[in-house]
Formats: structure tokens, C-alpha cells, sequence
């Protein structure tokens, strides 16, 4: 389901909250932010219905929603969302790092969703406007950012089994600090083999709720046998390495070569995935995405083949992987920390968003 591609770009105009949390707090929440504990003063929103389109667009206080129990995202789970940040640079200002990206993955996601698309340029809007609104609460200093969480959620009434025409998309906003605040630690991963994440067919290369939802008792078992993450393989064979729960995999060769898995429908396409092969490129190392199976892993950490392993995503950026383990014993990465590769395209990725470095692929946007 899409919206008319000549469509007027929507502007959201601001309805100041009465009650924004005063200067003393928010310095004392920018402090120590953690990650989705608190949000900002305000929220985008629009509401989309078949018959009108998107409209009723603005900034409005933040608060709850008003959802009526027969709403179709309580029932069918029809809803869609992306996870980016706002950088504030040393000058101040405030940057976006490829948020085109995230809009045409939302339109991506809403499409396998049956979802209504979101015009770019609505999205983009929606997105810089509350920053502009609530700038006050993008911090500084270190790894710390805004986390903007774009969200769209069926809102109609109606328990029949169709897509909803009625669907309200919002974005809000939370301070976060440093995913590693003491220093960049690899994390063990559990290799689950009783579940997967997604299959051919399925929702795997969609950002949806439901996915994530399926991945919790995995990682409920990857918590109890003492491990931060749980790695999934495909629901096929059983076999070949997808991804961890919320984010893509990375194999380092002895030849300084690099192999992700392929996209084959079943895994989220991640930004920052993409960056870092085109970051990997520019430094020299030669990349393929192709699939990996867990007898290549395993074998190529044992005969030192394998010298590094890393994972991305928008929360983390980089994490190294330490060791893998699963029921048929541990596998450990090297030396069990950061290896230099994955440390160095690390350094490289975070210097771009933050204005350290200079950005040739055209990647940061300006907000503020």
C-alpha cells in the first residue's frame, strides 16, 4: 500500500508542551541517560486513514496514547519502526547520519506490513522538527546521542482480519549515553539451536515488532547460559549464520578480508551494516556478503582463519565478539578482545557521525 509519490512534503507544526521538564532535570538526566529509560518534552505524529491519506500532522506535547482495546496493533501486531540518532558535534550542532535510509527501510517494512508508506520527505520532516523542538536534549561529549525511534501503529477499531484504514505514525526521542561506558568489551554470544529468527517468506527483512517479540525466549536462553546475545541460523538447514537478535554479523579473515551473510530476504538489511562495507572498502579490505555456515565459523576461528569477529547495529555501533558458545562447548575469538580491524572501522564510523572526520559518501545530515 503507497501513498501518491506528488504528494505536497507535509510540515508539522509545533504545539509547545506547558509543562517541559525544567533545565535542572534534564541536566541531570543528560548525565547518565542509559538507553530508552527517559524522553524528551515532545513527539511527531500524523494519522493516516484510506479515505484521507496522512494528514493531521504536528508536535505535540509527549504522552500516551489513546488506543481504543480493539485497536488492530493489539491483536494483529500490524505496526513497522526504525531506530537512528542525532550527533551533537563539537561546534554544536546537531547531525542525522543517513536518515533517507531509514525512511526507505520504513517504507520497506510497511509494505511487507501492508502498512501505508511514509513519503520521505514526511519522514525526514517529522524527524527534524523534533529535533529542532527538543535540540536542548541532544547531549554532548563521548558516544552520547538522541535515539529517534520512528514508529508506525495500525489504530483502527476493527477485529476482522485485513489491513487497518486507520494507522498513526510517531516519533520520539530519548537521550543516550555511551553503549560501552567503560570501554569498548566484547560481548559472548549463544548460538540458539532450538529457534529461529525468521524465514523465507516471513517478515526476517522487515524492522516489525513481532520479530524481536519471536527472539526473546532465545535470548531469555542465551541470559542463562551467561551470554549477552543470541546468534540465529537459517530455518532451513539449520546451518548457515543469519543474525543476532537485533544485529548483523561480520567475519574477519587472516587476509584482512572481510565476509558478512548475504542478504537473502531472512535478515534486516541494517544502515549501519551497509556503512561499514563501504567503510571496509575505503580502508582496503576486500568484502562479500555470501553465506556463512557455522561449520566455516567455527573451523575458521580453530585454524585461525578466522582472526575477528564483530556485530553492528544503531544502539552498539561495533561490538566485538569474544566467544561463541552453544551445547556442544566455547569458542573463543583470538584473544578474547577487540581485534584491530574491528576496532578501526569502529573509530572510523563513530569519527563521521560525530564530525571528526571527513564524510565522502555524503552520509551526515544536518538538523540543527
Amino acid at each position: 500500500m503507497s501513498t501518491s509519490a506528488t504528494e505536497t512534503p507535509m510540515s508539522f507544526p509545533v504545539h509547545a508542551s506547558a509543562v517541559p521538564v525544567s533545565a535542572e532535570r534534564r541536566a541531570e538526566i543528560l548525565s547518565d541517560p542509559g538507553f530508552g529509560r527517559y524522553f524528551t518534552d515532545h513527539m511527531a505524529i500524523a494519522t493516516w486513514t484510506r479515505d484521507a491519506g496522512w494528514h493531521d500532522a504536528a508536535v505535540v506535547p509527549y504522552g500516551p496514547l489513546q488506543l481504543d482495546p480493539a485497536a488492530a496493533v493489539l491483536h494483529y501486531a500490524q505496526e513497522v519502526f526504525e531506530g537512528m540518532k542525532a550527533y551533537r558535534h563539537a561546534d554544536g550542532s546537531v547531525w542525522s547520519f543517513r536518515p533517507e535510509a531509514n525512511a526507505a527501510r520504513l517504507a520497506r517494512s510497511a509494505r511487507r506490513l501492508a502498512l501505508p508508506e511514509v513519503p520521505e520527505q514526511m519522514f525526514l520532516e517529522a524527524v527534524s522538527q523534533l529535533v529542532r523542538t527538543d535540540e536542548a536534549w541532544v547531549p554532548s561529549g563521548g558516544e552520547s546521542s538522541l535515539y529517534l525511534r520512528p514508529f508506525m501503529v495500525a489504530t483502527e477499531a476493527f477485529l476482522g482480519v485485513r489491513s487497518a484504514h486507520e494507522v498513526k505514525f510517531l516519533v520520539i526521542a530519548s537521550p543516550a549515553g555511551s553503549y560501552f561506558s567503560g570501554g569498548v568489551k566484547p560481548v559472548s554470544i549463544w548460538l540458539s539451536q532450538d529457534y529461529t529468527r525468521a524465514a523465507f517468506g516471513g517478515t526476517g527483512s522487515a524492522k516489525c515488532g513481532g520479530n524481536y517479540a519471536a527472539s526473546l525466549v532465545a535470548q531469555e536462553e542465551a541470559h542463562a547460559n551467561g551470554c549477552d546475545q543470541v546468534c540465529f541460523l537459517d530455518a532451513g538447514e539449520r546451518k548457515y549464520v543469519e543474525e543476532l537478535g537485533g544485529m548483523n554479523l561480520y567475519f574477519v579473515h587472516d587476509d584482512g578480508s572481510i565476509v558478512t551473510p548475504e542478504l537473502t530476504g531472512t535478515i534486516l538489511e541494517g544502515i549501519t551494516r551497509a556503512s561499514i562495507l563501504e567503510l571496509a572498502k575505503d580502508a582496503g579490505h576486500e568484502v562479500s556478503e555470501r553465506r556463512v555456515s557455522i561449520e566455516e565459523w567455527r573451523g575458521g576461528v580453530e585454524s585461525g582463519r578466522i582472526t575477528e569477529v564483530f556485530a553492528c547495529g544503531t544502539a552498539a555501533v561495533v561490538t566485538p565478539v569474544g566467544r561463541l558458545v552453544s551445547r556442544d562447548g566455547e569458542l573463543v575469538h583470538g584473544t578474547g578482545g577487540p581485534g584491530e580491524v574491528t576496532t578501526g572501522i569502529r573509530q572510523r564510523l563513530l569519527d563521521v557521525q560525530y564530525g571528526r572526520a571527513e564524510d565522502p559518501h555524503g552520509w551526515m545530515h544536518r538538523l540543527v
